[in-house]
């Protein structure tokens, strides 16, 4: 009855114990399979050797450093219910892995004194005088500026000119001896009058916001006629009658209630989601730059992180910043979230007069307790009135289409979606993507999509995106099969974001290790210029790559596996890459993500601290 670990893949040098396959590990060719103190030794060897003396001297200083968290155990089997009651678990908890107490640093902490923006923005007068909390004086400033990263800067180099000027880990390329930025002319004047970012949050919107000055006339409509509704509900339930039978009361004029309630369809923006590939809104990982990458390899619809109602409505520039939109996003929504009509209403309204999205989803499948407990996510499926209360008002509010994200349902064994879906029909829904577990699932055990089938013929004909354990061209193919209009992705595009494009082109790309650190040099410049090129900026692009690589040290290349596609619940064993770079993408050690973004963003800093917000549940 007692829990036991997953079988060490390694026991001699190059073979398998033969339940390897039953373990949920990947069966990989058996001359690349390595143990893991070896796998370990190889990497920081090479990696020595690579730096030479100097980075051997770092390394030793790092290892007596203990902000940085070691590999985790190896996952453990997940044994038969009847065996788990035996033995409960200390706390009489499941074990769950959200990470709540993980440490975070403020990328702005990494400086140890800041010049005052006033001087990065041509020696203008610092409105704060003397009360100024930063350097002035750009001798002192660059004393104790952390060196440069490298020789050339993307944002001069693309744009013609870099905003962050002295700031910039990359100033040298871009600054005269006397210290003056340098512009490139003719590379200003190809950008010139282009916006290549929108949904931002003006200075002038938000002090409105903060100051309860936005009229939400649409939303005002509609929850009048809510709260008119209610108060009919309540004096039929007085009067022992069915609001049916109540004799309805005529108006005068040209609005009614059914007016109200069902918008023509014809006044919406079309979107035609059929038969796309739908990268589906990743919290943290699905940042603006990661968006950037998976566009080039093949993404239809992208999605804007899940930003919650409230937030929005109160002008938290953090919160609006998921909304914003990059010109190669040509098929754009914004996913909001959020339990009661009235805020979820002027929610959708603020959205559809201030930001140019193609739709709006309702996060109905985040399984999060601090959203679930509060009556958002997957608490709306089990609050109908109030979820159809949302979705009728956010539809009378916008000019775009409402879209909506839920799961089978909120336990195991009780599936509620397929009775759900029917109603959100009725209620105006125009898409609806259904992830194939319910909330208590987590990410364990496979997806339903036997399930997700049954409901695609309830929807339609509203499309239905199924969503669940798609790493390969092959799922997809199996997933169209069930007849869904379309595929969301979310893990398979962090695991290996070319997904897109072997989908596309039907096959199984055996990339190289050079090619995806390319992928990674991307990122990293579209990270730069979209969190900034100074040191706060560096650091936050270099904290979402480490969130980023906890997913992508999964993938294991096409082939180096004894069994082609990989699986999105198999394992990784302990194994050596081709070649020195394809071993280091391989390890499950935030220390070698750490020499990973090293070695396009420079060493890191002192105080440096990272533990990765995703612990994975997966291979339970």
């Amino acid at each position: 009855g007692e829990e036991h670990s997953v079988p060490d893949l390694t026991g001699t040098e190059h073979q398998r114990p033969p339940s390897a396959a039953d373990d949920g590990a990947a069966d990989i060719l058996q001359q690349f399979l390595t143990t893991k103190e070896k796998f370990h030794n190889l990497v920081d060897s090479e990696w020595q050797s690579l730096k030479g003396e100097k980075a051997g001297e770092n390394e030793k200083a790092k290892a007596s450093n203990e902000t940085l968290v070691e590999e985790p155990d190896a996952k453990k089997l997940k044994l038969d219910p009847e065996q788990t009651s035996k033995i409960g678990k200390p706390d009489g908890k499941r074990l769950r892995g959200q990470n709540k107490s993980r440490p975070h640093i403020k990328p702005t902490t990494y400086d140890e004194k800041r010049l005052c923006v006033s001087v990065t923005q041509d020696n203008r007068e610092c409105h704060f005088g003397e009360k100024c909390h930063f350097l002035h004086d750009v001798a002192e400033y660059l004393s104790t500026k952390s060196a440069d990263i490298g020789e050339s800067c993307y944002l001069y180099d693309t744009f013609g000119r870099c905003a962050y000027g002295l700031t910039c880990r990359f100033a040298k390329a871009h600054t005269t001896p006397d210290f003056k930025t340098m512009e490139n002319a003719e590379r200003m004047k190809a950008h010139e009058g282009r916006t290549s970012v929108k949904n931002s949050l003006s200075k002038e919107l938000q002090n409105r916001l903060r100051k309860n000055s936005v009229d939400f006339k649409k939303s005002a409509e509609y929850l009048k006629i809510c709260l008119k509704n209610i108060l009919t509900r309540l004096h039929c339930e007085q009067l022992q009658v069915t609001p049916d039978k109540h004799p309805s009361v005529k108006t005068v004029g040209p609005l009614t209630d059914e007016d109200i309630i069902k918008l023509r369809p014809c006044e919406k923006k079309q979107v035609d989601f059929r038969d796309k590939l739908y990268l589906a809104p990743l919290t943290t990982c699905g940042n603006l730059p990661f968006r950037r990458v998976c566009k080039r390899f093949g993404a239809d619809i992208t999605c804007g992180e899940m930003a919650m109602c409230t937030n929005l409505l109160q002008g938290q520039q953090s919160e609006w910043a998921l909304l914003k939109r990059h010109e190669s996003e040509d098929i754009f929504g914004v996913q909001v979230e959020g339990c009661f009509p009235d805020t979820m209403t002027r929610c959708a309204e603020l959205i559809n007069n201030n930001t140019d999205v193609d739709f709006v989803d309702i996060n109905s499948g985040c399984p999060i307790d601090l959203v679930y407990k509060k009556g958002g996510g997957c608490g709306l499926m089990t609050r109908t009135r109030k979820f159809e209360e949302i979705i009728k008002g956010m539809n009378y509010v916008l000019d775009v289409p409402l879209t909506v994200k839920i799961r089978t349902g909120v336990q195991q064994k009780s599936s509620i979606a397929h009775k759900l879906i029917p109603e959100m029909k009725k209620w105006g829904v125009s898409m609806v993507t259904l992830h194939g577990r319910s909330r208590e699932q987590r990410y364990t055990k496979l997806a339903d999509w036997d399930y997700i089938a049954t409901c695609s013929k309830l929807a339609s004909p509203v499309p239905l995106f199924g969503n669940g354990d798609i790493l390969s061209y092959e799922d997809a193919m199996k997933a169209r099969e069930t007849g869904v209009s379309g595929i969301m992705i979310a893990r398979g595009a962090l695991i290996k974001p070319w997904i897109f494009t072997e989908i596309k082109e039907s096959r199984h790309w055996d990339i190289s290790s050079s090619e995806r650190f390319d992928i990674l040099r991307d990122f990293t410049n579209f990270g730069l210029e979209h969190w900034g090129s100074d040191t706060r900026g560096v650091e936050k692009t270099r904290t979402f790559m480490l969130e980023w690589l906890s997913f992508m040290c999964r993938y294991i290349p096409v082939g180096l596996l004894e069994r082609v596609p990989q699986k999105i619940n198999e394992r990784p064993p302990y194994y050596t890459g081709r070649d020195y770079l394809e071993s280091l993408m391989a390890s499950q050690n935030v220390g070698d993500w750490v020499r990973i973004s090293e070695m396009l963003l420079g060493p890191v800093p002192k105080n440096f601290n990272f533990l990765p917000k995703h612990k994975a549940n997966a291979y339970k």
